[in-house]
């Protein structure tokens, strides 16, 4: 595999995995309806967010941004 091949490759899969961490992210939060506090208020709605799906994106986003920085060295160093 050549060294441009190489690179190609890495940039493109960060690519990938900031996809995957956009939709991860996007995914995270869902909406809930709370109890009201004192009688007679209304109910409100409150966001939940998924520790799973955060922790994922999270995992994603760093592993787009070593395989950034490698693969934009990688091209530089064949350039």
């Amino acid at each position: 595999m050549t060294t441009r091949l190489r690179a190609i490759i890495e940039l493109v899969l960060a690519a990938a995995a900031v996809i995957g961490c956009v939709l991860s992210w996007l995914a995270a939060d869902s909406t809930a309806d709370v109890a009201p506090v004192i009688a007679g208020e209304p109910s409100k709605t409150s966001t939940i967010y998924d520790p799973s799906l955060i922790t994922l994106s999270l995992l994603l986003v760093t592993v787009a941004g070593v395989l950034l920085v490698v693969g934009v060295a990688r091209w530089r160093r064949v350039s």
